[in-house]
């Protein structure tokens, strides 16, 4: 498997004293060890308005960390496309690729919270319509060198992607799916799965066999590996490892309720999201108790061996291709989250990169985007 880590910014702490500055400061010391402590990829997750991911740009945050370092992918997990001008996506990734030497790994989303959609003065019930949109113009323009699309929503004259591509995102395209819908557009669109766990493992197994089995459809080829992510807790003694991914884990589930209001009734009334219905009513049956225990159940907590034996369990039910584990948030103090992060590093990852395919990114040369092979 490829390993990777994700840095997401949170500060719960706010009206305790901690700045964002200080948060800042904290999760990119942490990135920023990723390299050496032998993570192959480094992953920021756009988030806007609210203390629950503090990370506006994904591809600036990258950049400086292609910068830092020298061998680690960079990944977006995730660009959300309806919050960006698809142009300037394509513009940036392609920028992104050509200073990192090839290193950008593309992850898109189309985004949950009606907070984020009100900032930028969007209408959340056009998400869906607008992320394909959005999707199928870039990915079609990266290959092209050049963007153009006439949509219900997305309308752009030709225009040039400078600096131009070089290197094929085909085989380095994830999008995040939660639900069985998204997964179906995922495939159509002829890209990869990026699976965040929020329902039994089981589940989202059934759900990755439909979309392997409508890609080769479509496509008349396997679908890519699915990646998954995952929160990580990893401590040598079993209790305090327990201990802390309650306090922690159940942490950011909690303010998962908060951002994207699970606990309120709107997503009935909107467009797109009748899924999250679901989780509301589960949210109901079980109480916000019962629901942070499932998803912390979810997530990777416990002794090195408890970690590896629960990410192997995962990769046997999904055949994925990668794991990237985020150490630190709900507030998690530096030096927990280092610590957190380095032994996970030095005792699961090693492990992990013995099982399970390798995604294709890292197994295939490189191939020029369309538009340079047809000119030799």
């Amino acid at each position: 498997m490829h390993v990777g880590l994700a840095a997401i910014f949170q500060n719960p702490d706010r009206a305790g004293g901690q700045s964002d500055y200080s948060v800042y400061q904290k999760d990119m010391k942490l990135a920023l060890m990723a390299e050496s402590q032998g993570f192959e990829s480094v992953w920021g997750i756009e988030h806007h308005f609210t203390d629950y991911t503090m990370m506006p740009d994904v591809v600036d945050f990258l950049s400086f960390i292609g910068g830092a370092c020298r061998k680690v992918k960079l990944g977006t997990m995730v660009v959300v496309l309806p919050w960006n001008d698809p142009m300037r996506v394509a513009e940036k990734m392609s920028m992104l690729d050509c200073m990192s030497d090839g290193r950008a790994l593309f992850g898109i989303g189309r985004g949950l919270a009606r907070v984020e959609f009100e900032g930028f003065r969007l209408d959340m019930g056009d998400s869906r319509e607008r992320f394909v949109e959005s999707a199928e113009m870039i990915l079609e323009g990266l290959e092209q060198g050049y963007c153009e699309y006439n949509g219900k929503h997305i309308k752009q004259p030709k225009a040039r992607i400078r600096p131009e591509p070089f290197k094929s995102f085909r085989n380095r395209t994830y999008a995040a799916a939660v639900s069985a819908e998204s997964s179906q557009i995922m495939a159509k669109l002829g890209i990869g799965v990026l699976v965040i766990p929020q329902k039994p493992w089981e589940v989202h197994a059934q759900e990755l066999r439909d979309y392997n089995e409508l890609f080769m459809q479509i496509h008349g080829r396997a679908a890519p590996n699915p990646y998954i992510a995952g929160w990580v807790m990893c401590d040598k003694d079993a209790g305090r490892a327990e201990e802390l991914a309650r306090q922690y884990i159940v942490g950011y589930w909690r303010s998962v309720v908060q951002h994207y209001e699970m606990n309120s009734n709107h997503f009935e009334t909107t467009k797109g999201y009748e899924y999250y219905t679901n989780l509301n009513k589960a949210l109901e049956a079980m109480g916000i108790d019962g629901m942070a225990q499932f998803f912390m159940d979810l997530q990777v907590w416990g002794t090195p061996e408890m970690c590896l034996e629960k990410i192997r369990d995962i990769q046997a039910r999904t055949n994925a291709c990668g794991f990237t584990g985020i150490f630190s948030y709900a507030g998690m103090p530096l030096e927990l989250g280092r610590a957190n992060q380095t032994l996970f590093a030095k005792e699961v990852l090693p492990e992990l990169k013995k099982i399970g395919p390798r995604p294709a990114f890292d197994l295939e040369e490189d191939t020029a985007p369309a538009f340079l092979r047809a000119v030799g």
